[in-house]
């Protein structure tokens, strides 16, 4: 079949594909490719730039949606007009929304310990613990599988995680002793954490957040948190242990050390107790 006989849809999927798209990205995308045309009620080669951006400030106003949706279609609209549609992207310059520079929610040591210490649930135990001690976001939890535990070498490999990149990061030895003693208890057919009422499923999003929200409210903090909250006090906390940002860097699979840098206003550091270098010459 030539491209002449594909729709803006199916183009739209080989394209991702070929440059290696996820699979999830590639079905949000088909999917706002698929809204966006219903809006106009025609093909998107035959939506103009200004249509678009009336479409996206409709959207904004009427429906407030995340300056990430926005750009998501940003995407789209640039994939069909410049690589399929082979329109001069330049010409067009449709700019991105600027984020809002929230810094997110931290907890304490004590209080992740708290929420740690207030589950009986072995498998819940579990995953915040792995989560928080290897700073894995949460679709990485969701698919990861026993293998990815390397006990040899104290090291948790992420498979393909965001971007399609693998890393490394570090495991934590009591971690590793709850992970033992849950694996012992669930045997898990596929993944590391999977639905109780079927085997070789994953866990799904809403669960996973439950699972910390819930126990954030049993342990009495008060903080608006989520799943993702344990991963930004794992960088927080290992910078405020002194742990070079670099490293961090890796352990959190993050491409730009910008990224990893915003942890460094979210750090708790005592500069009373830092030393000037001059003071340990012999001057």
């Amino acid at each position: 079949m030539t491209s002449q006989n594909l729709n803006h849809s199916e183009l739209l999927i080989r394209e991702m594909q070929v440059r290696n798209y996820s699979s999830r990205t590639i079905k949000t995308y088909s999917l706002l490719l698929i809204s966006l045309e219903k809006a106009f009620d025609r093909s998107v080669d035959q939506i103009s730039v200004e249509q678009f951006k009336d479409f996206l400030h409709k959207r904004i106003t009427d429906e407030n949606i995340s300056v990430s949706m926005v750009n998501q279609y940003i995407s789209v609209f640039k994939i069909i007009q410049a690589d399929i549609l082979k329109r001069d992207w330049q010409q067009i310059k449709i700019k991105r929304p600027r984020r809002e520079k929230k810094l997110p929610v931290i907890l304490s040591l004590s209080e992740v310990e708290r929420i740690i210490n207030c589950t009986n649930n072995i498998k819940h135990k579990a995953i915040m613990m792995l989560a928080y001690s290897s700073g894995l976001r949460r679709q990485e939890v969701q698919f990861i599988e026993p293998k990815a535990i390397d006990s040899d070498r104290m090291q948790v490999h992420v498979f393909q995680g965001k971007g399609k990149k693998d890393r490394y990061t570090i495991l934590s030895a009591k971690t590793l002793d709850i992970l033992r003693i849950y694996f012992k208890i669930e045997r898990p057919s596929f993944y590391l954490f999977e639905s109780q009422m079927k085997k070789g499923q994953h866990l799904s999003d809403g669960t996973l957040n439950n699972i910390v929200k819930k126990n954030a409210q049993k342990a009495g903090i008060k903080k608006q948190i989520s799943f993702h909250t344990l991963r930004h006090c794992f960088a927080t906390h290992l910078l405020e242990q002194g742990v070079n940002l670099r490293l961090i860097q890796q352990f959190m699979g993050h491409v730009s050390l910008k990224t990893t840098s915003m942890y460094l206003h979210l750090t708790n550091i005592d500069a009373s107790n830092i030393i000037s270098p001059l003071d340990s010459m012999n001057i």
